[in-house]
């Protein structure tokens, strides 16, 4: 058994195509077939179960998949230690971003932590908090930004407060209650509104918000995308509550107006709390020397009770 075979029985149970797990792992679809092939001879078993349209895990490839994640990702890091006692930082970066990120500048961040260490590859893949969190704490991801209702800090994972902010009623243009700066959440209760999905991290922070006033409102349209929620809101068909970083990069022709009391968003730089890699701490020297101020939590899963909320 090879690292190389663990690598694409990985790589064909990720993409569940024996040709994307080629191109992904830059073999011929013939070579990379034929090594699996010779896996499965030595467990003695089918690892995928194939058809002409189709291809996936056997139960045994399920399992077996499993270990070979832990293989491959203790093979990785041995080596960045190896490497680490030299004083040189390589490896793989994986990083989760909300795609509403606004206490840091991405590409840029990435830019400087790619100058300061240069063998080390980065990987980017966006999703909500939730999704992220989650995929941290079970080390597909080695950092996220994250962005969370006040109150309700990342659960399982250490993690460093980015920013706050609150967040601002979302009006068209010609809205009479556009540049307010008293409003009150009962003053929106009667309006429809657009919000992420039911049950995500975006949509908590408002729901929590009127929740503790005591207030329903009307969301008629969800949406994960911010973008397609200010399209909404500058259509005239709802008004939303969103961070202003948010609003301010949009070109959406909408008008915003302060809310008193409104809902707190939470930006959150996260990693794994036991046992973080060389390239996730060298990520975390890199945003403390961009962000001032650092404050962090390092509560293990146990501390932290209520369910991350985007």
């Amino acid at each position: 058994m090879e690292l190389q075979q663990l690598r694409y029985v990985v790589e064909v149970a990720d993409t569940l195509s024996f040709t994307r797990a080629a191109e992904r792992c830059f073999v011929t679809q013939s070579a990379l077939s034929h090594q699996i092939a010779s896996l499965e001879r030595e467990l003695g078993r089918r690892l995928f179960v194939r058809s002409s349209r189709s291809v996936r895990l056997s139960e045994a490839g399920a399992a077996f998949v499993a270990h070979a994640r832990i293989a491959l990702r203790a093979a990785e890091e041995a080596k960045e230690d190896a490497a680490a006692a030299d004083g040189v930082v390589e490896g793989t970066l994986r990083i989760g971003v909300i795609p509403t990120v606004t206490a840091v500048d991405v590409p840029a961040l990435l830019v400087t932590y790619c100058a300061a260490h240069p063998r080390v590859r980065v990987e980017l893949q966006v999703g909500n908090s939730d999704t992220l969190t989650a995929k941290v704490r079970s080390g597909e991801l080695d950092v996220a930004l994250l962005g969370l209702r006040e109150g309700v800090p990342p659960k399982g994972v250490a993690s460093r407060v980015l920013s706050r902010e609150r967040l601002v009623a979302v009006f068209p243009q010609g809205h009479p209650q556009g540049g307010s700066r008293g409003m009150e959440l009962s003053d929106l209760a009667g309006m429809t509104f657009a919000d992420f999905p039911a049950g995500t991290s975006g949509r908590a922070q408002s729901d929590g918000a009127f929740l503790a006033a005591g207030l329903s409102r009307d969301v008629a349209f969800e949406a994960d995308s911010a973008t397609l929620i200010l399209g909404l809101v500058e259509a005239g068909l709802a008004v939303t509550l969103l961070a202003p970083g948010t609003v301010a990069r949009s070109a959406a022709r909408v008008v915003t107006a302060q809310v008193h009391r409104g809902p707190v968003r939470v930006e959150y730089l996260a990693w794994d709390a036991a046992a973080a890699r060389q390239v996730a701490r060298a990520f975390v020297a890199v945003v403390d020397a961009l962000v001032d101020a650092p404050v962090y939590d390092e509560a293990g899963p146990e501390i932290n009770s209520e369910p991350a909320s985007h």
